[in-house]
């Protein structure tokens, strides 16, 4: 079944179609297309999107949208990005589905990724939500563009790095359900505290539709703030954490080997229910999808078995048996993101792992916390020290601060970059150790865990090449 007929893509953007077609899917990447794909031409500061036009053809794209006029299948119009948009809208109007908003500081896409299963567990193929961490102004509308017709329940997440941002993406995305996972000090350098972060994270709240549920962390220190964000926009406001004042909240939360036993009081019902990725920041993000089901009449039953089976994301928590020597490390992949609070939560992970070896700790510096970036990084010492790290790695110059701090007190070094931090691994890691890999995305540290992953310190491939 087709996504948009050329007939289709025309009405919703405005533009004239060069003949009949029908796609499958929706890309601006060219990398990304694949048969029957629709490409859009996107043109940014860097880049024009009309030069990869043929590679996209050559990959499979059944049309492509222009402002150029070319020799294949295409829907012409006067601004790609403004027609990226326009098929967003279209495609936000013609569907019934319920539509689910997730933002904040951490968890939004662990959150996303979870309710999505939930959903596609209860509906198997009626389920749709970004893919990556496609949550700014050209991912989420590319996220609406690929949404099917008959979608039942969509998801949407949303990010932002400046005030502003947010409000034109919830009006985009209009969600029925709107959550925000937890406020923390992520992006600093455009915010003057985090109660200014607080703020730009509630814009998610004027998107909502008449009667929509706005969900909202109860433990949050910005709480109430966030609630004075929702009240003018929600028809109601629930929230969700560990103190049995909140509307939904774990009973108990007990740490097994697989995962987290937890007992959850929700506003219908009490659900117990498995955790398959550990960490205490995981019953939090749980408890926030089990709000959202239950506020659009999903199936509980099998949210719980989704969480239960759901296992961590590639750079968000996935552990990884890392060929070493003759045995294997336990890696835990948190390479993709970092901010101070996330990178608490998973010192503390770390430190609750029973390991035979050491407790390694590979840390990326941590990117926009601006002028308090020294004091952020300062401030990791402490969890790394109850976490009983015994040597730490620490990547990029931000991570000064938190090696002047570890003098003698862990033993560690500090490299300036990915590439070095390459370099150190061999003999750095023995079987039996556990090993934490976490830090910005732009440190570049995904490239180190793929090498572990592959066995690059595996018997008989002990020299790491760069």
């Amino acid at each position: 079944m087709s996504l948009w007929t050329a007939a289709e893509i025309a009405a919703a953007t405005g533009g004239t179609a060069s003949g009949d077609f029908a796609v499958t899917g929706v890309a601006f990447d060219s990398r990304e297309v694949g048969p029957s794909d629709l490409f859009i031409a996107l043109k940014g500061e860097a880049t024009d999107g009309h030069r990869f036009v043929a590679g996209a053809f050559s990959q499979g794209a059944a049309g492509a949208i222009v402002s150029t006029p070319i020799d294949r299948p295409h829907i012409l119009v006067a601004d790609t990005t403004a027609a990226l948009n326009a098929l967003a809208v279209a495609a936000r109007a013609r569907t019934q589905a319920k539509i689910i908003g997730v933002t904040g500081s951490v968890g939004k896409t662990g959150t996303k990724e979870a309710l999505f299963a939930a959903f596609d567990r209860a509906d198997p193929g009626r389920a749709h939500r970004s893919v990556k961490s496609y949550n700014n102004h050209t991912g989420v509308p590319l996220s609406l563009a690929r949404m099917p017709a008959d979608t039942r329940f969509g998801i949407f997440e949303m990010g932002m790095n400046h005030a502003g941002e947010l409000a034109a993406l919830t009006r985009l995305v209009r969600p029925h359900v709107a959550i925000v996972t937890a406020i923390a000090p992520a992006h600093s350098a455009y915010f003057p505290d985090e109660s200014a972060i607080a703020d730009a994270k509630g814009e998610i709240f004027q998107g909502l539709e008449p009667g929509g549920t706005a969900i909202i962390p109860y433990d949050s220190p910005h709480r109430d703030r966030l609630i004075a964000a929702a009240r003018p926009h929600a028809g109601s406001i629930v929230t969700f954490g560990r103190a049995q004042e909140a509307d939904i909240f774990a009973r108990e939360a007990i740490r097994m080997p697989a995962g987290t036993l937890v007992s959850a009081r929700l506003r219908t019902a009490e659900l117990t229910f498995t955790i398959a990725a550990p960490g205490a920041h995981w019953v939090s993000n749980a408890l926030a999808v089990l709000a959202a089901v239950e506020a659009v009449g999903g199936d509980l039953t099998a949210a719980g078995l989704a969480l239960a089976d759901m296992a961590g994301l590639p750079g968000r928590g996935r552990r990884i048996a890392a060929p070493v020597g003759e045995g294997s490390a336990l890696l835990i992949d948190e390479a993709y993101n970092a901010n101070p609070a996330s990178m608490a939560a998973t010192l503390k992970l770390l430190g609750e792992e029973e390991v035979a070896g050491r407790r390694i700790a590979i840390l990326g510096e941590m990117r926009e916390l601006g002028e308090k970036s020294a004091a952020f990084h300062t401030a990791l010492a402490e969890p790394m020290i109850a976490a009983n790290v015994g040597f730490a790695l620490l990547v990029g110059p931000e991570m000064a601060a938190l090696a002047k701090a570890l003098e003698g007190r862990i033993d560690f070094a500090h490299v300036p970059d990915a590439s070095a931090a390459m370099a150190n691994l061999p003999g750095l890691i023995g079987p039996g150790d556990a090993v934490l890999v976490k830090g910005s995305n732009a440190i570049g540290l995904v490239r180190l865990v793929d090498h572990l992953k592959d066995g690059a310190l595996a018997a008989g491939n002990i020299e790491c090449s760069i």
